[in-house]
């Protein structure tokens, strides 16, 4: 069992917890995250670790309520126990001085975007944020990034902050004034495939991260198959992160509509 130590609603529907797991914190790195389950029944879900404390042994994991499981998640009251959590799993980024860097985050993709960014400040890169919402109150973690940002932009569908429009907006007007090294992007699936076609044709480097669904983080299951570069891989063992320009994004969202087609039918169903 792992305490929740504190949780905070940081936006519509979601969740910043902190956990205590001192044998996954000590172990984390940019770019891991965890499968958890709230209780000994549920289903078992991927989440970022957004931060960790390896001395105080705790690790901090943010969440949406899109789902039965997550809805479980969310019910647990502070000093509560989350029942397992399996981690770090997934391949840490790859982190180095490229030189400008320009970190992409939609919606609760600015979760895991924070400890990349993070980490390639701490490399000595220059980094570029564009955080994009359908609305301000769909911005998180803007606080945390200013830091370790030497710019940051903001975009929203309905112009409530920053520039009205699409993230790839403001990337487009940066592509066009500075050299790009790389492009680290995490958001709906839309969106990265939107950013990984804007970036081929200048040749910029862009990771992307995928989360679809997975049930056991080792490979096993093949529920998390991804094609990229005409080659089906594992978002949990071969991940989370790809070359953007090698996913096949089209088949993922085919898979990722048929899980939530699922989910609906099960909700409507009252299970």
């Amino acid at each position: 069992m792992f305490d929740l130590l504190t949780k905070h609603l940081i936006a519509p529907n979601v969740w910043r917890y902190s956990i205590r797991a001192p044998e996954i914190a000590v172990k984390r790195q940019a770019g891991h995250f965890v499968i958890l389950r709230p209780a000994a029944n549920s289903e078992r879900i991927p989440l970022t670790i957004v931060a960790s404390d390896p001395a105080a042994g705790t690790l901090d994991i943010i969440f949406q309520v899109v789902g039965a499981t997550t809805r479980e998640l969310a019910a647990l009251p502070e000093g509560g126990a989350i029942h397992d959590i399996a981690g770090p799993l997934g391949h840490p980024t790859h982190i180095e001085k490229f030189g400008t860097a320009v970190m992409v985050g939609g919606g609760v993709g600015i979760a895991p975007l924070l400890p990349i960014a993070q980490a390639f400040k701490q490399k000595g890169n220059r980094v570029i944020t564009i955080l994009g919402g359908r609305s301000q109150d769909f911005l998180i973690l803007e606080n945390d990034l200013k830091p370790v940002s030497d710019e940051l932009f903001i975009a929203t569908d309905d112009g409530s902050r920053g520039q009205k429009g699409l993230v790839t907006d403001v990337l487009k007007t940066i592509i066009s004034k500075e050299k790009i090294d790389i492009i680290v992007a995490i958001g709906p699936v839309v969106m990265m495939k939107a950013v990984a076609e804007l970036t081929r044709p200048q040749g910029i480097k862009t990771m992307v991260s995928l989360n679809p669904l997975m049930i056991d983080g080792t490979g096993m299951c093949g529920v998390c198959r991804c094609k990229v570069a005409g080659k089906t891989k594992f978002a949990c063992v071969d991940g989370p992160e790809f070359d953007g320009h090698q996913v096949d994004f089209d088949s993922l969202k085919r898979r990722l509509s048929m899980f939530k087609d699922e989910e609906k039918k099960r909700m409507e169903a009252g299970n």
